[in-house]
């Protein structure tokens, strides 16, 4: 398999085991040292693959969420490091009712290590949330 389309199947995974809380396989997809930055979409800066493990576990395990990534822009810029930018819709369902539509980029780093693609660094911009309250009883 070449480089791009490992790439393609990691972000895949990444939808897939964030939605089904697979926590473990979860964990897999980044570095050690992964930052994650979410301020351009309300939230914020975590650095580290268990921190950000951590963090998502306590906020979305009780949510059903589902993921979808389109249209990668992938460019490798070593044998062992890449860059790329996923279009993204996310919707996530919460515990009181209210469901979150968002619209916007995944922009991504990836390195390569012992023939393995990671994730080293994503940043979620949004371009569009939409959140519905429940409906009335």
């Amino acid at each position: 398999m070449d480089d791009i389309e490992a790439i393609k199947q990691l972000k895949a995974r990444y939808c897939r085991l964030l939605d089904t809380k697979n926590w473990d396989g979860f964990r897999d997809l980044f570095t050690d040292e992964v930052v994650v930055d979410s301020t351009g979409s309300g939230g914020h800066v975590i650095t580290g693959a268990d921190t950000f493990l951590d963090f998502i576990r306590t906020n979305l395990a009780e949510r059903v969420t589902v993921h979808h990534c389109h249209t990668p822009e992938i460019t490798l810029t070593s044998p062992s490091s890449a860059t790329g930018i996923w279009a993204m819709e996310d919707r996530v369902s919460f515990t009181d009712g209210r469901e979150l539509s968002g619209f916007g980029h995944y922009h991504e780093t990836y390195q390569k290590s012992d023939g393995i693609w990671r994730i080293a660094t994503t940043t979620l911009t949004r371009l569009r949330m939409n959140i519905t309250e429940p409906a009335a009883s």
